[in-house]
């Protein structure tokens, strides 16, 4: 170990001693024991039907007909029914959500930028000089990494893992594949056309359902793989999922997204197995929300405040975490208000996992956030 390794790694020690937010048990595991997924869902999820703010008077009038079939869960909320199949993990306290959050990219609601804010963890609605992303930045911050440590899957080009730390790559073959510059091209031209966007969304989803069978699986194949390599020397796993941009048709739309989402959660589960699991936090976190009111689409446009979903053993599940604003006052008269930084949160969750110093993750990791409170998304 070289002597800038070696002081690292010494003042990770005393830092973590010193926290009174540690436990014995997450001492003994920082900062190496703990495993981290981040699901990056493309095309912004609309946090406002996959978890439904039931109990507030003025969600039924915003939402006619996006609104049936709801799973009721504690506190007044539902959940979208495509995840029924996380409900088990919801009542044993394995998986929540955190409501009325956002990054700071406000107002241009470019899919694109925001993508980018989101993975660069800037805090403005720009990237502001920042070239690397956010967990890239947590690697360079910590002792004891090397390339296997942390893993950008699929084959998007993952910004949140880019930058000096080098970390392992990995693709499942395909012959049936359009690249990510292609699928970007595709959706910026036909974005806007309400007569051509749901039949290319339609393709776009059955292009990734034969070229996932070709694969083995698709995203199935991936989550399989994170799943063996966290079970070894891998802590940190990144893949994106596409689908969540649901102009019109959502009530289908979302269904199918979700019900991927639900399945990459309990193949990760089923692959890491109890031991891994109970040491394991996922995070699924999206560039923005969408609008409050559902459009004559059946669907709905791009927003602001929205909902991160989040799973594991390591992570406190079972509820929804929010700072609730209400629907009755929007953000500029049609979004949920974010109330709470998304990268907040995300910086909780590390501390909790690995006992990472605040000053580092408001500092390096998250330049210029300001954490606030505990939402005790970890024990």
């Amino acid at each position: 170990m070289d002597r800038r390794r070696f002081l690292g790694a010494l003042a990770w020690g005393c830092s973590a001693a010193a926290s009174p937010l540690l436990t014995p048990v997450t001492l003994a595991s920082a900062p190496w024991d703990a495993r981290l997924v981040v699901v990056v869902l493309r095309g912004a999820m609309d946090g406002l039907d996959a978890v439904r703010p039931a109990f507030d008077p003025a969600f039924a009038g915003l939402r006619p007909t996006l609104r049936g079939g709801g799973l009721p869960v504690e506190g007044g909320w539902e959940l979208h029914p495509a995840l029924a199949p996380l409900l088990p993990l919801w009542e044993r306290g394995e998986a929540g959500a955190v409501h009325a959050v956002s990054t700071p990219y406000r107002d241009r609601r470019s899919h694109f930028d925001g993508q980018d804010i989101l993975e660069a963890g800037s805090g403005g609605s720009d990237l502001e000089g920042v070239r690397d992303g956010w967990l890239n930045r947590l690697l360079q911050a910590v002792p004891g990494v090397a390339t296997e440590t942390a893993f950008a899957l699929g084959r998007e080009n993952m910004l949140i893992l880019q930058g000096r730390e080098a970390v392992g790559r990995w693709s499942p073959d395909a012959r049936l594949v359009l690249s990510p510059q292609a699928r970007r091209l595709m959706m910026a031209v036909q974005h806007d056309d309400p007569l051509f966007r749901p039949a290319l969304e339609e393709a776009l989803d059955i292009v990734d359902g034969l070229a996932g069978e070709e694969r083995g699986g698709g995203a199935l194949a991936v989550a399989e793989f994170a799943a063996r390599r966290l079970r070894e020397e891998t802590r940190i796993a990144s893949f994106s999922l596409p689908g969540w941009d649901t102009h019109a048709g959502q009530e289908a739309g979302l269904g199918r997204a979700l019900g991927r989402l639900a399945e990459v959660v309990l193949a990760l589960r089923e692959g890491v197995g109890e031991a891994v699991w109970a040491r394991t936090g996922v995070l699924c976190v999206t560039e923005f929300g969408r609008t409050a009111r559902e459009n004559g689409t059946g669907g709905t446009d791009h927003g602001t405040g929205g909902a991160m979903l989040f799973a594991g053993g390591a992570l406190r599940g079972g509820r929804v975490v929010a700072d609730w604003p209400g629907l009755a006052d929007l953000y500029a008269d049609r979004d949920l208000l974010p109330t709470r930084d998304l990268r907040a949160h995300a910086a909780w969750a590390m501390r909790g996992l690995w006992g990472v110093e605040r000053g580092v993750l408001e500092g390096a990791v998250f330049p210029g956030l300001e954490m606030g409170g505990d939402p005790g998304l970890a024990p």
